[in-house]
């Protein structure tokens, strides 16, 4: 008989207990990874948004150049840098977004798992 079958009949609290903190572990994962998630996609959010408003103050701004002569326009350097601010609100969001690195999300419950299938693969070698 393998030993986990014999160790599930002679003592089913400890899989109990290993089941809970289990469920213990992806919870604690879960919630770390739902936290960067959440805070990438605000991030992503925050980007989008300014990228529009960027867009809409180069196009109001186009507008004017066009529209106003040249010798009437007091400073014309404002009407490159209004979209400048949102831009780079959007650009600095969109790289922050991105710098956090997820790959190591749920990489405590690999080793763990890692860990289980080194142990039930010692108990089952003769």
């Amino acid at each position: 008989m393998h030993p986990l079958l014999r160790l599930i009949m002679s003592q089913p609290g400890l899989l109990v207990d290993h089941a809970e903190a289990y469920a213990e572990l992806v919870s604690a994962e879960f919630s770390k990874a739902s936290v960067n998630w959440k805070r990438s996609l605000l991030l992503d959010a925050i980007a989008i948004c300014s990228l529009g408003v960027a867009a809409v103050l180069a196009g109001v701004a186009v507008m004017l150049w066009a529209t106003i002569p040249a010798s009437d326009i007091r400073a014309p350097w404002a009407l490159m840098v209004t979209p400048l601010l949102p831009a780079v609100v959007a650009l600095v969001c969109m790289v922050a977004a991105r710098s956090r690195n997820d790959a190591h999300a749920f990489d405590d419950l690999k080793e763990q798992v890692a860990a289980d299938m080194v142990m039930l693969r010692v108990a089952d070698a003769p």
